[in-house]
């Protein structure tokens, strides 16, 4: 007797795994890439999907198995993009002073709401691996093993990193609620 798939005992193709996997997590790999400075975020997300599309009919698990593949893809493409990123020419800064359009964006909104220092920049006010353990278990929404997983540390390290890294975030916030 041949063994059944369990991806079919839960009623599910290949194509409606993917799906779902797309709307669900797409966002919150959006998120987690622009946290991290990609440029082409939204590009870099497709890239990610496509190659979790590539890689679902190996995956034997549920939706944790799925969001941890989809975000050790997305890590693998934000680490490449950096690594480009050093090998290219630098970018010049775009001057709003030089444009003559103007409206408001929703960044600019929420950052003028936070009095000048808004999330990316207390972010940016963190190590690496801190900024990276908390975009992954907040923005991203992985438990502790599967963001432990995907920085390839220890459960331990990612509990100290993003202790250390709340608790720098509360400094920050602090000292900006003490000068309002």
């Amino acid at each position: 007797m041949v063994a059944e798939d369990p991806r079919r005992l839960r009623g599910q193709t290949t194509a409606e795994r993917f799906t779902a996997a797309y709307q669900q997590l797409s966002p919150r790999v959006l998120g987690y890439l622009r946290s991290h400075g990609v440029d082409d975020a939204e590009a870099v997300t497709n890239d990610v999907f496509l190659a979790l599309h590539r890689s679902l009919d190996r995956v034997m698990g549920g939706e944790d198995e799925v969001r941890t593949l989809t975000f050790s893809i997305a890590h693998a493409r934000l680490v490449d993009h950096h690594r480009a990123r050093a090998l290219r020419p630098r970018d010049v800064e775009f001057e709003p002073d030089v444009d003559p359009r103007r409206a408001p964006s929703a960044e600019d909104t929420a950052i003028e709401h936070l009095g000048g220092r808004g999330v990316l920049a207390l972010l940016d006010a963190l190590g690496d691996e801190q900024r990276e353990a908390v975009t992954l278990r907040i923005v991203a929404g992985l438990t502790l093993d599967e963001t432990a997983q995907v920085m390839q540390k220890s459960v331990g390290a990612i509990k100290q990193l993003q202790r250390r890294a709340l608790e720098s975030l509360r400094h920050g916030l602090g000292d900006r609620a003490d000068h309002e």
